[in-house]
C-alpha cells in the first residue's frame, strides 16, 4: 500500500515515521514544498519505505499530482489548502485523511462526488477536531438522552512565559482564527453562532498544569452531525490564565483585522502584521509543551442523572523527540489512515471522526491510541 503525507512540517513528519512502521504499508511518499523540510523528514523516519518528494502544493493540481497513485492521502496542511486538497483527492481516487476540520459544510457538498469516486474523506482528524468530536459522540451514544456535550481542549507550554503564557508549537496561522472567528457550536437541534473569546471561564486540570481559563471556540463537524442528539454541545480552548484578556486586547483594537490599511502608502493587513511581529516572540526557549483534553457529556439513563468525562494530559514526548501537540495531532490521523487501508473503515464520502469511531469501534480505536502513548482516562458519576 502506498500513503502520500502532504506536509513535512512537525506533524506531517511524525505521521511519516509513525505509518512507515506498518508492514501493509508499502511505500510513504513525503511532500513538502522546501527541499530541506523534506530530506530533514526522511532522515527522521530513517526507514528505506519514505520517498521524499518536493513540490509545491499550492493549489489542487498541485496536490493531485503527488496523491494520483496513492491508496490514502494524509493531509498536514495550512488551513487555505483543506478543501483543494479534498477536491485532489476525489479527482484522484485516493482515501483522504484531513487535519483541518473547518468549512465543514462546504466538505459536506462533495460528499456524492467522493462516494462516486469510491473514497472516503476524513475531516478534522486530529486531537481537536478528532479526539474530541469521537469522545462527544461516544458519551452521547451511551446516554438515553443527552443534555449537554462540552469538549475542552489546549495545547499549552509546559514553562509559561509573560507576557502571553503561550507558545507556537506550530503555523500561528493555524490559531488565530480563534481570537476572530465566530464559533459554531448547537443548542435545541440548532447550529448557532457565538461571538469569538466569549464564554471565559476557570478550569483547573491536574499539576503541572493548575488553573487556566478557556473560551468558546469552533464545534466544527459536531455541530452538525451532533445538533438533533443533544440539546446543548459546544468546544472550548485552554490557555493559562491571563492569555485570552491580552489577545481580546489585540482585537478589539484591531490588530487581529483582516481588512488591508494603508501605511506609508503600503496595504497592510493588520492581522498579518501581528502574526509575524508575534511568531518570533511566542516560540519560546524550551520545545516542551503540554496537550489538554477534558470531554463531559451529561444526561440520563435509566432515569438517573449521568456524567461522562473523557480526560488526557499528554506532555512532550522525551523518547520520540516530538511535542505532545504533533504526537496527538499526527497519531489519530495516522491510525485512521491504517484503518482505511485494512479495511475496518469501508466507508465511502465525506464521513467526519464522530460518525466513524463510535459504538463498537470505540474501544479499539482508544487502545490503539493507548499503543502509541496517547492515555485518555475515562469516569462516570
Amino acid at each position: 500500500m502506498h500513503v502520500a503525507v502532504l506536509g513535512t512540517g512537525m506533524i506531517g513528519t511524525t505521521v511519516v515515521r509513525e505509518i512507515a512502521a506498518y508492514s501493509n504499508v508499502g511505500k510513504v511518499t513525503a511532500v513538502d514544498g522546501i527541499k530541506e523540510s523534506v530530506d530533514r523528514c526522511v532522515e527522521i523516519s530513517a526507514n528505506p519505505k519514505v520517498v521524499g518528494k518536493v513540490a509545491k502544493l499550492q493549489n489542487e493540481k498541485d496536490i493531485y499530482e503527488v496523491i494520483k497513485h496513492a491508496d490514502v492521502a494524509i493531509a498536514c496542511l495550512p488551513h487555505s489548502l483543506s478543501l483543494p486538497a479534498i477536491n485532489a483527492a476525489i479527482d484522484a481516487k485516493c482515501h483522504l485523511v484531513d487535519l483541518v476540520g473547518s468549512k465543514f459544510d462546504e466538505k459536506k457538498k462533495l460528499e456524492k462526488k467522493a462516494k462516486e469516486a469510491g473514497v472516503i474523506i476524513v475531516p478534522g482528524c486530529g486531537v481537536a477536531p478528532g479526539i474530541t468530536n469521537f469522545l462527544a459522540a461516544q458519551g452521547i451514544e451511551l446516554l438515553d438522552e443527552a443534555d449537554e456535550a462540552v469538549m475542552v481542549c489546549g495545547g499549552i507550554p509546559r514553562y509559561p512565559l509573560p507576557p502571553l503564557w503561550y507558545q507556537i508549537v506550530f503555523r500561528l496561522e493555524s490559531v488565530m482564527g480563534l481570537y476572530t472567528r465566530q464559533a459554531l457550536a448547537a443548542e435545541n437541534g440548532e447550529i448557532i453562532s457565538l461571538p469569538p473569546l466569549s464564554g471565559l471561564e476557570k478550569i483547573t486540570f491536574p499539576e503541572p498544569v493548575g488553573e487556566c481559563e478557556a473560551v468558546i471556540t469552533d464545534a466544527h463537524s459536531t455541530a452538525y452531525t451532533l445538533k438533533d442528539k443533544v440539546k446543548k454541545l459546544y468546544e472550548k480552548t485552554v490557555r493559562y490564565s491571563g492569555h485570552w484578556s491580552k489577545m481580546s486586547v489585540l482585537s478589539e483594537l484591531g490588530f487581529l483585522d483582516e481588512n488591508l490599511v494603508e501605511i506609508d502608502g503600503i496595504q497592510i493587513s493588520p492581522r498579518n502584521f501581528t502574526a509575524k511581529v508575534l511568531e518570533p516572540k511566542l516560540r519560546g526557549k524550551s520545545h516542551e509543551d503540554i496537550t489538554v483534553v477534558r470531554v463531559i457529556v451529561k444526561g440520563k439513563k435509566d432515569g438517573r442523572q449521568v456524567t461522562h468525562t473523557w480526560e488526557m494530559v499528554d506532555f512532550y514526548d522525551h523518547e520520540r523527540g516530538i511535542t505532545s501537540m504533533a504526537k496527538t495531532t499526527a497519531i489519530p490521523a495516522m491510525l485512521m489512515a491504517i484503518w482505511i487501508l485494512n479495511g475496518i473503515v469501508p466507508e465511502t464520502g465525506v464521513v467526519p471522526v464522530e460518525e466513524i469511531i463510535v459504538g463498537n469501534r470505540f474501544d479499539g480505536f482508544i487502545k490503539e491510541l493507548e499503543g502509541k502513548g496517547i492515555h485518555i482516562h475515562y469516569s462516570e458519576t
